[in-house]
């Protein structure tokens, strides 16, 4: 028998511990919506079976330095998606120990049955439906109209909360993205991506009508550890030790080998350009996390 609990003061709880290790936004996500959008076998139950509540937590991203780096430097230091995952880990065993309901920090990786490029589960999806983000005209990236770009991390429960709603407004396009398109016919993110993966429209009220975004393309520059085995496949089938020592030691390739060693995840996502020229990923009002600091210290004055 489940414990008798206050499942308002829990979901109370469960934000207020993410918030203090640095969750910029929480919500639950309705599972019946999950689980009729979910491609089959990829909803939540098919993760666990009894689960009542889907948790979606989002943590920001760098200063405004970090987005005016160089390219190269944005592939170090533009990742704090791990942050995210160690709260998610660290609220299931929360959930566990204090409400006595079983939960699960949901694995951020790929269906071992179906390759590298299908999760397990779609993250963005919980985060969507639960109401901290919603799509934008750059692929299927979620932004916040106060914390820009998050990356985002869920836990399933047994325990049952209650659900919130997805976002009533979707803040993008912004509006000097709109007055673009109306010049140009094309949005920042889709001007500056490098590979032409995003295409899409805007309605005349300046909101998206279509939004296309070709993962094919964005996979294959940005997700290095899908070159790894032609490097290896180009080493074995080298015809000369020259070029086999180019396969496996040539410049671009020896920082495939360290990033692997350094185990940072700097082989994925390698690709910022269209969240560098996006006015809600890079200048939301809470997007700086200095400015995040400077607004808690002036609400925390303001209740004193």
């Amino acid at each position: 028998m489940m414990p008798e609990i206050d499942a308002a003061k829990a979901k109370q709880d469960i934000v207020a511990y993410c918030r203090k290790r640095g969750a910029l936004a929480v919500g639950v996500a309705d599972v019946e919506t999950l689980t009729r959008i979910a491609p089959p076998g990829h909803g939540p139950r098919d993760l666990m079976p009894k689960v009542k509540s889907v948790i979606a937590l989002g943590v920001g991203g760098g200063t405004q330095g970090a987005w005016a780096a160089s390219a190269k430097t944005m592939a170090f230091v533009g990742d704090t998606e791990k942050r995210g995952y160690k709260i998610a880990f660290g609220l299931s065993y929360f959930i566990e120990a204090r409400y006595g309901f079983r939960s699960i920090y949901c694995p951020p990786d790929m269906d071992p049955e179906q390759g590298a490029r299908v999760p397990l589960q779609s993250l963005k999806l919980h985060a969507e439906v639960a109401g901290i983000g919603a799509r934008s005209m750059a692929g299927d990236i979620l932004l916040h109209p106060d914390f820009g770009f998050m990356y985002n991390a869920s836990v399933f429960t047994e325990m049952e909360l209650e659900p919130d709603p997805p976002m009533a407004e979707n803040p993008c396009p912004a509006p000097s993205c709109v007055n673009m398109y109306r010049q140009t016919g094309r949005t920042p993110c889709q001007k500056f991506c490098p590979v032409d993966c995003l295409s899409g429209t805007l309605d005349e009220a300046g909101r998206i009508a279509e939004m296309t975004y070709d993962m094919h393309l964005c996979a294959e520059m940005s997700q290095q550890y899908e070159t790894l085995p032609n490097v290896i496949a180009d080493a074995i089938a080298a015809s000369n030790p020259l070029d086999r020592d180019q396969a496996l030691f040539g410049a671009e390739n020896q920082v495939l080998w360290y990033k692997l060693a350094i185990g940072e995840g700097e082989l994925l996502a390698q690709c910022y350009e269209c969240m560098r020229v996006c006015p809600i990923a890079t200048r939301a009002p809470l997007a700086d996390p200095l400015r995040r600091a400077q607004a808690a210290r002036a609400a925390a004055e303001g209740g004193n």
